[in-house]
């Protein structure tokens, strides 16, 4: 029925315009837009040297050879929030904990309960991603009252590939000491959030007390690390996902840093 209304529509529009002279601005006229020779290869030439100069970024974050920096650079936002959205983060996580699990496996523990492994929680053990995806993956600046609000909530994530090594390294015999920049005012909150993600024991969670507030992050946990030696400790491993994590006084014997390309900590 459509279509036979349809072509009686067309026969009296054809029968009207073949009695007058035609005019080709009476009707509008089908928009035809001619791009130059080879554009697609042009935008596909603009994508791929994007690609590549976000990937440089990266590289120069992860590296450590980029700092400090407050927020991501403006073009490469898309680009971060697939990488971190995507397979890629995924499988460097796992590649980092994978390799920490053949180094702990290889070390041969004193048995006196004194080597220790010491990971950091966020981005480390706890996946704060749902509160970044609400702020650009790291293209605003770092706002700390809107993340302790997110932090309150204890609703962070586990990250499995750290899940894992952190059973490992337990079960290995090694000592856990979770070293963080967030609150002591933060303790309960985390203690809870870090359970219901599956982290189930620990020997010591160390967090900053009210002199510690101020400090950069690298002479903080400088000074706890060091504590832990004056106390006979062995620092045998360490995970974190920032370089203040790591570097500084009384390192471990070998560090892992899990990827982050959001955001820099001093």
């Amino acid at each position: 029925m459509l279509f036979f209304k349809l072509f009686l529509l067309f026969s009296l529009l054809s029968s009207t315009f073949c009695h007058e002279t035609f005019n080709a601005h009476l009707l509008p006229r089908p928009l035809i837009i001619q791009y130059p020779e080879g554009i697609e290869t042009q935008f596909e030439n603009f994508d791929e040297e994007l690609q590549l100069q976000c990937t440089s970024w990266r590289f120069t974050v992860e590296t450590n050879n980029l700092s400090p920096w407050k927020t991501i650079p403006e073009k490469c936002g898309g680009y971060v929030k697939d990488y971190m959205t995507g397979r890629g983060y995924t499988m460097d996580l796992e590649r980092v904990a994978n390799e920490a699990g053949v180094y702990a496996k290889s070390v041969e523990l004193s048995g006196d309960g004194k080597d220790v492994w010491v990971f950091d929680i966020d981005e480390t053990l706890l996946s704060n991603l749902p509160y970044y995806a609400e702020h650009g993956y790291g293209l605003e600046i770092f706002d700390p009252v809107e993340f302790d609000k997110w932090v309150q909530r204890g609703m962070a994530p586990a990250i499995d590939p750290s899940l894992k090594l952190y059973e490992k390294v337990l079960d290995l015999g090694f000592k856990v000491f979770l070293l963080t920049g967030r609150s002591e005012e933060q303790r309960s909150v985390t203690i809870e959030n870090l359970t219901k993600a599956g982290f189930q024991s620990w020997d010591k969670l160390i967090l900053r007390d009210s002199e510690d507030h101020g400090k950069l992050a690298t002479v903080f946990k400088s000074e706890k690390r060091s504590k832990m030696v004056e106390e006979g400790f062995r620092i045998l491993g360490n995970s974190g996902d920032q370089w203040s994590d790591l570097l500084g006084s009384s390192p471990s014997s070998r560090s892992f840093k899990l990827p982050n390309p959001m955001y820099y900590i001093p």
